[in-house]
Order: C-alpha cells, then structure tokens, then sequence
C-alpha cells in the first residue's frame, strides 16, 4: 500500500507544475499554442517532459525541475529577442519559407528539401480551397507548417465572376494521373482512361519515361492534360 505523503507528494509536484508552466506559456504567448517552429516545439516537448518527471519524482527537490523550467523559458525568451535583431539568427533557428510552387510550376527540389511529396502538396492545397493546382501562381511553405498560397490572377480574389457571372464555366475536379513518376490507376479510373490512352497524350512510348513527370492532372470537363515535369 502507498502511504499518503507519496501520493501528497505527487499531488503538490503536479499543482506546482501545472502553475509555473502555466505562467511560462502565458509569458511567451499565444504562439506557443498556435502552428510551431522548430524552436516552440523544442521548447515546448521539453517543458512538458521536465513538468511531467517533476510531478511523480518524489526524490528530487522539486526546485531542479524548476531550475530546468526557467532556463528553457529564458532561452526562448533570447532566441525571440535576438532574432528580431538578426535575420540570420533568426533563420538559422526557426528555418524560412520554402517556395513549393514558383510562377505556375511546381518546384521539385524544395519538396525533397522539406521531404514532401506531391500528394502532400495536393492535400495541402486542398486545405486551402485550391482543388486545381493550375489555379495555383505561387505556393509557399512556412517556417510554421502552413502553407500560403497565391492564386493566378483569374482566381484572385476579385475573379471574372464579379464582372461576368453568365460567362463562368462549371467548376470541375481534376484527377491526377501520374504522381511523383508513378501512374495513379485510381485517377485513370475516375477518368475512365487507361494507360495507353495518357501514354499517347503525354508522346511517351514507355511507362518509364514518366519519370520525368512530378505530377499530371486531368480536368475532363475541358479534355485538358496539365503536366509538370521535375
């Protein structure tokens, strides 16, 4: 049987705990609770683990663990100050945007930078209401996660439907075909096609030279191949 100065114990750790991290947080701002950097989900997982051993070590003085705390609360707290004096510091720590789309074509070496593959980029844009990424001028991917994108100019904001409305054509889903080199045989089926019909629209006379391709996408509708080569 556990006596009750253990239990009283992790009890008084666990409150104590729970205060000063809810201090910490509320010093650093809503940031930690919104998309992270590299450094708030560095500063963020350690804290929670210093917190959480604090509050079942019956060992240690609890103190430590607070020690720990605040020199993780204080390194956050130079990283924030000093990178707004050096962009360079400030870069090397938290990482910079990574331009995924550039002027209409899918730019293949940063997805390897960042270790995305193009159905990672085509969810993302779907998230962001960008079901065609022919609609797409540019895509750029934040230090935080997110991804910000730029549409061309007949998707801007002010579009054709607000000076033409009887002109605008049907919105369609395109399908992808071939992603990251590989056919996609769902995206053929969706478009009842098969693998002769797209080796003939891309010229190619194997499968092999769709290698080249990162990405092919089909809009029925307009019978219109969109390729993007890496």
């Amino acid at each position: 049987m556990f006596g009750i100065k253990p239990v009283l114990w992790v009890l008084i750790n666990s409150l104590v705990s729970f205060v000063y991290l809810f201090i910490i947080s509320k010093i650093l701002g809503k940031k930690q609770i919104a998309q992270l950097e590299f450094i708030d989900y560095t500063v963020g997982i350690s804290l929670g683990s210093i917190a959480a051993q604090m509050s079942t070590d019956s060992e240690t003085p609890f103190y430590f663990y607070l020690i720990a705390m605040s020199m993780f609360f204080l390194l956050a707290l130079l990283v924030a100050v000093v990178g707004r004096k050096n962009t360079f510091f400030k870069r090397l720590l938290k990482g910079k945007p990574s331009t995924l789309v550039y002027d209409g074509r899918i730019n293949y070496r940063e997805l390897k930078k960042n270790k995305i593959d193009v159905n990672d980029l085509l969810s993302m844009l779907r998230e962001k209401d960008f079901f065609d990424i022919a609609d797409v001028a540019y895509a750029v991917f934040e230090p935080s996660g997110e991804l910000s994108v730029l549409p061309k100019g007949k998707n801007a904001p002010v579009t054709i439907s607000d000076v033409a409305p009887e002109k605008i054509e049907q919105a369609s889903l395109t399908n992808v075909l071939v992603a990251d080199g590989t056919i996609s045989h769902s995206g053929l089926s969706e478009a009842n096609k098969d693998e002769a019909w797209l080796l003939g629209r891309l010229g190619s006379s194997d499968k092999k030279e769709l290698e080249k391709y990162i990405l092919v996408t089909y809009d029925d509708k307009k019978d219109k191949l969109e390729t993007y080569e890496k």
